[in-house]
């Protein structure tokens, strides 16, 4: 699923070419995806001007002229993709149309945004802009890792006493949003902390150490346009690269980046989801 650096780079990538545009035209070609769109999609989506787009978490958000915001959701293979505009060098036709493309949206100007998603996990969704953040997938969510609420107090204060291991408590999303399996790993190998480690005997100097982490490896994710795993394009349909430098994530049995170290990657299955970590590096 795309985490927080792939949901950003979409969302640059779709700026340029809707915002401030008028939507010509919204087709929705079925019922829903994860669940079922709002009832006249498509009507309340035609005519309305995009007035600013933005990211929660993993959702990117476009607020409207209307008073509405549509909420998007990619899941695990959604893609909004761009056509009929210049990108970089090349101009980008629109291609035929494709059996996955559940919703497009014709553009003032010329471009096509076009959200097709083989799986159906993704989803859409409108609701009031003025309370878009009381929506049943925003309301709970923790602070952005990237905005001033996400600092060293408050990690520590939120870690304190927790019993599950660090890696689990980093990726819920009630505690820090947009977080996942890839980054965390990474965050951690940094930080020299194992996934293993329960999360309230780590002293507050390893835990506060974690919040420039986490905005380093993020900010690292985005400027290279995110982490390529199976379905994942930015909105131009390039691949991210960031996954050509992961120092420890699906990195099993190969040996420790780190000068001198002579180990290789354990993976180990935390509430379902695999660790990859060093066990001499991190401890």
């Amino acid at each position: 699923m795309p985490e927080l650096p792939e949901v950003e780079t979409v969302r640059r990538g779709l700026e340029p070419v809707m915002t401030g545009r008028i939507i010509e035209r919204a087709e929705v070609n079925r019922d829903g995806l994860r669940w079922p769109f709002p009832a006249g999609m498509a009507d309340r989506l035609t005519g309305a001007r995009v007035l600013g787009l933005r990211r929660r978490s993993k959702y990117i958000l476009a607020d409207l002229s209307t008073g509405e915001t549509a909420l998007i959701h990619l899941g695990m293979s959604g893609r909004m993709l761009i056509s009929g505009v210049m990108l970089g060098e090349f101009h980008q036709d629109h291609p035929a149309p494709q059996k996955h493309d559940h919703v497009v949206l014709h553009m003032e100007g010329g471009a096509r945004v076009t959200f097709n998603d083989a799986r159906r996990f993704g989803a859409m969704d409108l609701l009031p802009t003025e309370t878009a953040e009381a929506h049943p997938l925003l309301a709970a969510l923790g602070p952005e890792p990237l905005g001033n609420a996400f600092d060293e107090s408050y990690l520590v204060a939120k870690l304190k006493g927790k019993a599950s291991p660090i890696k689990s408590a980093l990726l819920d999303q009630h505690l820090v949003a947009g977080l996942g399996n890839i980054y965390v790993c990474e965050v951690l190998f940094r930080a020299g902390i194992s996934p293993k480690k329960q999360a309230g005997k780590i002293s507050a100097a390893r835990v506060a150490s974690l919040v420039p982490i986490v905005r380093e490896v993020l900010n690292e994710a985005i400027e290279a346009g995110g982490s390529s795993l199976r379905d994942y394009r930015q909105a131009d349909g390039e691949l991210g690269y960031f996954q050509h430098v992961f120092r420890v994530y699906d990195r099993e049995g190969q040996p420790c980046q780190t000068e001198g170290c002579g180990a290789k990657i354990a993976r180990v299955v935390q509430s379902g989801r695999s660790s990859f970590y060093c066990p001499h590096c991190q401890r």
